[in-house]
């Protein structure tokens, strides 16, 4: 059987929430998520906690096994983010093969920088509107659009974690995974 994976990329300085709980949501739905170490496989967020990636960014592989990026936000790390090459591959094979692109936080700034959101829904953290690029802002906690999920914040990694499931797996999946984790946003 071919299974399809899921790359999570992790800079120095990555909101270790927007990674991790997006990471447990899909794999308690048994999706295949391969966490991407930038410049290292030891990486450490913004908050101290430091998490050893499954696998490098030169060991990356883009062909038709990739399902999803994924790009927690935090800080440095969105900034480490944007100046990698293999990210900017990533983004670029997963727009020219139809593929989505998950970005919570600071991290949607990287898809307006690369023109992306032109006329898209898109929401962010609060400040970073003006680097979403043509995208028409939202007043949500994630949001998907074609083939891009955005979200707000740390405070909104369960909502993001639900949405790539929604998109990946199903509604219904979304759903019970949420009632089981005993979500009910208000």
């Amino acid at each position: 059987m071919f299974i399809k994976m899921i790359y999570v990329f992790l800079a120095q300085g990555f909101e270790e929430s927007e990674a991790v709980v997006p990471i447990d949501c899909l794999r308690r739905c048994e999706k295949q998520v391969v966490t991407v170490g930038i410049g290292d496989n030891i990486i450490t967020g913004s908050h101290g906690i430091t998490i050893v990636t499954d696998i490098e960014d030169t060991d990356a592989v883009f062909d038709s096994s990739l399902e999803m990026i994924v790009l927690p936000g935090g800080m440095p790390g969105t900034l480490n983010l944007e100046k990698s090459p293999v990210v900017h591959t990533a983004i670029d094979y997963c727009i020219a093969n139809n593929l989505y692109i998950g970005a919570i936080c600071a991290a949607p700034s990287i898809l307006g920088h690369k023109g992306l959101l032109n006329g898209k829904k898109a929401v962010c953290f609060p400040g970073y509107e003006q680097e979403l690029t043509g995208a028409y802002i939202q007043d949500e906690y994630a949001v998907i659009d074609e083939k891009i999920i955005t979200a707000r914040s740390a405070g909104a990694a369960i909502d993001f974690g639900l949405k790539l499931v929604e998109t990946l797996v199903s509604k219904e999946a979304s759903i019970k995974l949420g009632d089981s984790l005993v979500w009910h946003r208000k």
